[in-house]
């Protein structure tokens, strides 16, 4: 594949994880920032490739082939992102682009000793499963912080937001997958909330809490 078949095929992948039944050529658009033109052009070649299913009206779904293909360019994507925090002291807001571009080397030999090297490593470093050489991955149970009840305590898992202003706050608050938090105020108006951690009491809006994977401890 191309680096931009491989970017299609990433994208369908994302998007087939909240719409499964099959993906409008005008979200496929949206995420690509192109033409709905130049989508149906690509997708139809990637249906010859028989990466996809492609129906007119139906929308876009992988095929066995394409969800395959998909989850190992996921996989070197977040096993990267792994390496650049753990072994080059990236902070995880830096390592999203970098691994974009990482994620296109194609030699599933490099992965794979990349893989032990990192001590085959479940989780990338915003908390996404890392599909195995096969293409398994782990299923947490996590829930948003913002549908967590009071006076619960809950450990950070990982995030739904990982663009670096989001990341660069959650350090700035010291925020990080792991860390105990507790809900002691949930405010009616705007659904913000009081949380403790670390025995102090932080202020989070609800667009923060609903950014937040969390499981209760």
């Amino acid at each position: 594949m191309t680096y931009s078949e491989e970017n299609y095929i990433k994208v369908i992948y994302h998007l087939s994880l909240v719409s499964p039944k099959g993906i409008n050529t005008n979200a496929i658009a949206g995420m690509i920032e192109s033409k709905a033109s130049s989508v149906t052009d690509m997708v139809k070649k990637l249906a010859e490739k028989e990466l996809v299913d492609y129906q007119k009206y139906q929308g876009v779904t992988l095929t066995q082939k394409g969800l395959h293909a998909a989850k190992m360019i996921v996989r070197k994507h977040r096993l990267w992102e792994v390496f650049l925090v753990e072994k080059l002291d990236f902070t995880w807001d830096e390592v999203h682009d970098l691994a974009e571009e990482l994620e296109h080397i194609k030699s599933e030999k490099l992965i794979n000793r990349l893989d032990e090297f990192l001590g085959f490593p479940k989780e990338d470093p915003h908390g996404d499963p890392i599909p195995d050489r096969y293409g398994q991955m782990i299923k947490v149970e996590k829930q948003l912080l913002s549908e967590v009840g009071l006076n619960k305590k809950v450990m950070c898992l990982g995030v739904k937001d990982s663009s670096p202003s989001f990341l660069q706050y959650l350090d700035k608050h010291q925020i990080s997958l792991g860390s105990e938090i507790e809900i002691i105020n949930k405010e009616a108006f705007d659904m913000s909330l009081t949380i403790l951690m670390n025995g102090k009491e932080i202020l989070i809006s609800n667009k923060i809490a609903g950014n937040l994977f969390v499981k209760v401890i």
